[in-house]
Formats: C-alpha cells, sequence, structure tokens
C-alpha cells in the first residue's frame, strides 16, 4: 500500500498543519500490515507524529515535513530526555514505541523548524525524532535540518542502519546529531553531520540494555563539541564499536571523547584510519565518576555518585590531526560560550590512580598542533583525577575541567599496558608547555617523535 497524503487532503503550503491527515495515513498503512506514506514535492507542517510497524515515510525531491512552531501541537507522552534537569527537550516531532521494521527515506528534507523556538531555557524545544524499544530502523538519504533539540535519540533499540543522511543544525543549543543510547546492531554509514553541540554519541542509562555491535564508516563530522563522543551517560557497558575512515573538520572540543563516568564498563573500542583538521582535543579519554544532582551532563536515572567502572582495550590508529591558522582563535557558541582556545589544544587520557585505565594502544598518529601557548597562559598545578565518593567536594580534573591542557601534544596518565607506536608531533607555533607527559603508566612500548623545525611557521 502507498498513500499519498495529498490524496488524504493534506496541503504542502508551508503553512497549514497537517498532522491529523497525516497520522491517519500512517495508521492506515500499520492497520494494513504495512505500507508507504508518501509526500510529494511541498512543505507539510505538522506536529508530533507517531510512527507504527512496518510503515515507511518516503519524502520525494523537492518535499519538506516541517516542524509546527506552535508547542501546543507536540505530544506530551512521547517519553523524555534522560539528561538530567533537561525536560526541556522532552517533546519530539517524529516518535515511535515498541514498532519494529521503520523506514524513512527519499531525497527530501524534515525540517525542525528550529528558529521558532527558544535557544535555551524552561521552554519546551521539540527533538526531531525518538525511537523507544524499537528494532530494524532505516533512516537514508533524507536531511534532517534545523531540529530545536536533538535530531535523533535512539534508546533500548536494535538493528539500526543510518546511511547517506545530512544533518545540519546551526540555530539552537543541543544540536546533536545521532544519539543512541542502550542500542545494539548499529550501522551508521556515509552521513554528513554538522551541528551545535556533539554529532554522534554512544552512550548507556542502565545495565539492562548494554551498547554493543556499533559500526560506524565513511561519515564526515563538522560540531561545536565532540564529533564522536562515547560515555558521560555510563551506567552500563559499552563495547564492540569500530569506528573508521572518517574525516572531522572544525571541531572546537574534541574530535573523539570517552568518558566513563557512571560506573560501567567501557571495552574493545577500535578507532581507525581519521583525518581530523582544526581539532582541539584530537582525543580525550577519561575514567572517573560523578554525579551532581543538578548538572546537565548526569542521567536521571542516576541517583547518587557510582563507583568507578572500567576501561580497557582502546585502540587508536592511523590517525592524522592538523591545525590551520583558525586554531589561534578562541572559539564562542554563540558569541558568548568558549568552546576552545589554543591552551585547550592537546591529546589527553586519564584516570583516578587506584582505577587506571587498562590496554590504550596508539600507533601512527600524526598531530601537528597551532602551538604557540606560553607557560605564563597555563597555571602551574593540574588537578588529579579524584575518587569522588573519598573526595566529594574537592577539585577534580573531568570532563570541562581544567580548560587548558599542560602539555603541548599528549598528557597520558595512570594506564596499564600503555603501546605507543610512532606517535609524530610537531606545532606550527613554538609552545613553551612540555612535550608529553606519561605519568603512573605501565608502558609497552613508547615511540614518540617531537619535530621542532620553527621554519614550518609560515606554512599554514
Amino acid at each position: 500500500m502507498k498513500i499519498d497524503v495529498i490524496s488524504q487532503g493534506a496541503l504542502g503550503d508551508g503553512m497549514t498543519v497537517n498532522t491529523s491527515v497525516i497520522q491517519k495515513a500512517i495508521d492506515l498503512c500499520g492497520r494494513s500490515g504495512g505500507g508507504t506514506v508518501y509526500f510529494p514535492s511541498g512543505s507539510y507542517v505538522s506536529g508530533t507524529l507517531f510512527l507504527k510497524s512496518n510503515v515507511t515515510l518516503e519524502l520525494s525531491s523537492g518535499a519538506v515535513l516541517k516542524a509546527s512552531p506552535d508547542i501546543r501541537d507536540y505530544a506530551k507522552d512521547t517519553h523524555h530526555n534522560r539528561y538530567r534537569n533537561e525536560q526541556a527537550l522532552d517533546r519530539c516531532f517524529l516518535f515511535a514505541r515498541d514498532q519494529e521494521n521503520i523506514r524513512i527515506t527519499g531525497m527530501g528534507e524534515i525540517n525542525g523548524n528550529a528558529e521558532a523556538f527558544p535557544n535555551e531555557g524552561d521552554i519546551y524545544r521539540p527533538m526531531m525524532i525518538r525511537f523507544l524499544r524499537c528494532r530494524n530502523i532505516r533512516i537514508d538519504q533524507v536531511g534532517l535540518y534545523q531540529s530545536a533539540a536533538w535530531t535523533a535519540a535512539f534508546l533500548d533499540s536494535s538493528h539500526i542502519w543510518i546511511s547517506g543522511v545530512r544533518i545540519f543544525n546551526d540555530k539552537r543549543y543541543n544540536g546533536d546529531g545521532l544519539d543512541f543510547d542502550g542500542c545494539s546492531h548499529v550501522f551508521v554509514e556515509g552521513c554528513s553531520i554538522s551541528g551545535t553541540d556533539d554529532n554522534l554519541c554512544l552512550q548507556s542509562s542502565s545495565r539492562e540494555y548494554p551498547v554493543r555491535d556499533i559500526h560506524i564508516s565513511g561519515c564526515s563530522f563538522c560540531p561545536l563539541c565532540a564529533a564522536v563522543r562515547i560515555g558521560l551517560k555510563s551506567i552500563g557497558d559499552i563495547y564492540n564499536v569500530v569506528i573508521s575512515n572518517c574525516t572531522m573538520e572544525r571541531v572546537w572540543r574534541e574530535g573523539i571523547k570517552i568518558e566513563c563516568t557512571e560506573g560501567g564498563r567501557i571495552s574493545d573500542i577500535s578507532i581507525q584510519n581519521v583525518v581530523m583538521r582544526d581539532v582541539s582535543r584530537p582525543i580525550f579519554v577519561i575514567l572517573n565518576n560523578r554525579f551532581k544532582k543538578d548538572d546537565y551532563g548526569s542521567s536521571l536515572e542516576l541517583e547518587e555518585m557510582p563507583e568507578i567502572g572500567e576501561m580497557e582495550n582502546i585502540s587508536f590508529s592511523n590517525i592524522t590531526a592538523v591545525d590551520s591558522a583558525e586554531m589561534e582563535k578562541v572559539h564562542l557558541r554563540f558569541g558568548d560560550d568558549i568552546m576552545g582556545e589554543p591552551r585547550f589544544e592537546g591529546i589527553r587520557i586519564d584516570a583516578e590512580k587506584n582505577h587506571p585505565i587498562r590496554g590504550i594502544t596508539m600507533e601512527n598518529i600524526r598531530y601537528r598542533s597551532i602551538g604557540g601557548v606560553r607557560k605564563a597562559d597555563i597555571p602551574e598545578s593540574y588537578p588529579q583525577v579524584l575518587d569522588g565518593l573519598i573526595h566529594p567536594d574537592e577539585e577534580t580534573s573531568e570532563n570541562y575541567y581544567p580548560d587548558w591542557s599542560r602539555a603541548a601534544f599528549l598528557d597520558i596518565r595512570n594506564v596499564r599496558e600503555l603501546y605507543l607506536s610512532n606517535l609524530r608531533f610537531s606545532s606550527v607555533r613554538p609552545d613553551e608547555r612540555k612535550d608529553y607527559y606519561l605519568e603512573g603508566c605501565s608502558v609497552l612500548k613508547s615511540e614518540i617523535f617531537v619535530e621542532k623545525d620553527t621554519d614550518k611557521e609560515e606554512r599554514i
């Protein structure tokens, strides 16, 4: 069955709210055992749509499915954002719960109408897409543009294929691209993602749904925060992850960010064949514990400070990271939110000393930073990662603190079975910081080369 939404009375004039008409077409296909809801060229405004099993949304070239600017058009029963104190992001545009065999495809566009909603605060901003406990999901070809909050959240779901999708958000905070929480058997390939927050996240909000068997390849990332973020939300386990053949550009925070902070276990991660340009911190890895009741970065499901979890078997290979003159600047988000600056740069891996990370491999890494940092630009002391159960109120090294790096290129603390092979570092401008630190580590191999040829300063 294929239903053209115009035949059901929808108007693609960019003004008429078509929620009931489109939902009727989706329901009809669902009751008939499956089918396609087809959107011909035009702009179709709608509020929350509930997707159903065995139903495809197909947007033709020139078709736009546009989020209504009126928050009253969005249902309240669409689950919730699992980050503490982000209830303003609970509503969403496209929603599915306990469904299977859903596809969104075509050369058209889904537009979140971001500018119709506030940039932050207590007024609701709808996410674009949320799937809860679904399986066999396919999203391909379509453009996902200007979400008012996160673009797509997949929760406790499995067997997900995302291919050839372009995501672009530049108008509002929380402009994440693809977020997978408690998901398994995920395949993301050939996507282009640009946004105001993290581009792709792997999260674990519970022990019931481990994050596993994740494949990310052939994608381009351009975020203001992290390109790929594994963790922060890490109550359960995250393992069997492969990231390969990707590019990352103009990333004002981290290229690859791995954080085990909520008592779970992150292991068996392979990141290979990645090229970065103008990325403040190419790699950031931390094993700690944190719980802040009123902080955005804590899981809603977490009720108390966890014991420090585990992290092991993390591999980085064939990675090139190069800075241009752009990285001499202080980079801001929406005019006043500092995201990165030269003193923030550097590769960093860290853990609490009694809970070391085990099994880090870094090989064939080429990092050319902007440099130019003076010792006077950074404080003399650098905080340790502390166990929050023992030192709940003391200054500790964590996600966004400190906001400087003590090493010009590489800072690794408290790692067992550390293997470093063919790491080559240089800077565009002379840097007064120490080149690298290896502290509290058992090193299997250390092969680090630092080039001091300052004549290359003019080759930006």
